[in-house]
């Protein structure tokens, strides 16, 4: 299914609350990517992505909406930090090693649809194979049935899981040890992985439940049916058409205009980062790969460092600035309760597990709301990530006696419940109110 721009911005609110023009500018860079697949060759070959830049306090959701977009599409995704890689000549990883991770990460997806496709045949195979092994000893057991009956009343059992935890003992394959060489050709070489290509394969005996030879020998059932070679190919042609690329601390390089010290180094990264995303040829173990249509996402606070501290030339390669909101209590009160993957429902999962029933009224989510957005405002501001900080220093007592071993309990967190229990912190908020 090809989303819209606005079926695209529904899905993301579903997960992330606010930042309207932030899912605006991503859900039109991906619509363009499909707009752009509907077009002749030679027309296609000239339109390339509109790279985008969130500037933007952490913790609003710049990494959440470039990953949950990717998840949406099924697109290959990696995120990296600006300030794990060195310019060339220093000791460090250098910036091509983010669109090798991008080529792993879409062979990976092609892998798995392809796994998922042949699953059915795999799994057939792995269950002749185990009713064959299991086959002996109940023929022994059971003399008065035919091998038929034998062969049917094992798959039967099989398939209702009756032989699960049964134990037996079947050869494995021995994993090759890996074992680094550094970049070679502008790769990172596994010698382990390569001498077991030349070596013949290894097995060792080793004793397992029924249902983990099945999960393993229908692994290796679908491996033998699906084409290497073919899952390289194209995973090498989605990470090139359809990949995203997400680059995170991206004010962390800015030069801020000095000329000494470590500065120096940071803007040999934006230089190095410049060709990757202007559109290069990389070459991976996989094979060369073109970084022209990949969609890079750039995002930072740049609270010190401004965006126009970025070199020129890589502004300019990010045409799309997009600035995110800091949140607001409305919003904090929102993320509580209304996304998808809200916090409250987290937690009260969590606990139920150890038969606890949480309940929250909306004077305790307001107020929850309240602090956190207080903390945000005494301390250092880290966004949605404070109502962790809140929830588990709330929660710390349930979560400390909650053992599992008696019978459902059902605990109203209230407005009284949530003063008791953040007394401490809201003594500290006040008291910074007369700190000067």
């Amino acid at each position: 299914m090809e989303f819209t721009p606005r079926q695209i911005v529904a899905e993301l609110d579903r997960y992330i609350i606010g930042q309207s023009e932030a899912k605006k500018a991503v859900a039109i860079a991906l619509r363009n990517r499909y707009r752009r697949s509907r077009l002749a060759p030679e027309v296609r070959e000239e339109i390339t992505p509109k790279n985008i830049i969130m500037q933007g306090p952490t913790g609003v959701g710049k990494t959440e909406i470039a990953r949950r977009l990717a998840k949406l599409v099924k697109a290959p995704f990696v995120k990296v930090e600006a300030t794990k890689f060195t310019e060339v000549g220093y000791v460090g990883r250098d910036v091509e090693s983010m669109v090798r991770d991008l080529v792993e990460c879409a062979i990976r997806l092609v892998r798995e649809e392809k796994i998922a496709e042949v699953e059915p045949k795999a799994k057939e195979a792995a269950e002749r194979k185990l009713v064959d092994g299991l086959f002996p000893a109940r023929k022994k057991s059971r003399p008065e049935m035919s091998d038929a009956e034998i062969r049917e009343t094992l798959t039967a059992e099989l398939n209702s899981g009756k032989l699960d935890k049964i134990m037996i003992e079947m050869d494995m394959p021995v994993q090759a040890q890996p074992l680094q060489l550094g970049p070679i050709g502008g790769n990172e070489t596994n010698l382990g992985e390569f001498m077991s290509k030349l070596m013949p394969k290894q097995t060792k005996k080793r004793k397992v439940t029924v249902r983990e030879a099945y999960d393993l020998l229908t692994k290796t059932e679908a491996s033998k049916l699906i084409d290497d070679e073919a899952i390289n190919a194209e995973g090498v042609r989605r990470a090139e058409q359809d990949g995203i690329i997400f680059i995170d601390e991206m004010d962390k390089i800015a030069s801020k205009g000095n000329v000494n010290g470590p500065d120096v180094s940071r803007e040999g990264v934006q230089r190095d980062i410049l060709p990757i995303v202007e559109g290069c040829t990389v070459n991976t173990k996989y094979g060369n790969i073109r970084t022209d249509f990949i969609l890079f996402i750039a995002a930072g606070a740049f609270h010190i460092a401004k965006v126009n501290d970025l070199i020129p030339e890589l502004q300019g390669r990010f045409p799309v600035l997009v600035e995110l909101n800091s949140l607001t209590r409305e919003d904090f009160s929102k993320i509580l309760k209304e996304p998808d993957n809200a916090i409250i429902m987290q937690y009260a999962a969590l606990l139920g597990v150890d038969n606890v029933k949480l309940k929250f009224t909306d004077e305790a989510i307001d107020e929850l709301a309240e602090i956190a957005f207080l903390e945000n405002e005494n301390n250092e501001n880290i966004g949605a990530r404070r109502l962790h900080t809140v929830m588990e220093t709330l929660l710390e007592d349930i979560s400390f006696n909650a053992s599992g071993d008696h019978d459902e309990i059902e605990v109203v967190i209230d407005r009284k419940y949530v003063s008791e229990h953040m007394e401490g912190v809201k003594k500290r908020m006040n008291l910074k109110k007369y700190i000067l």
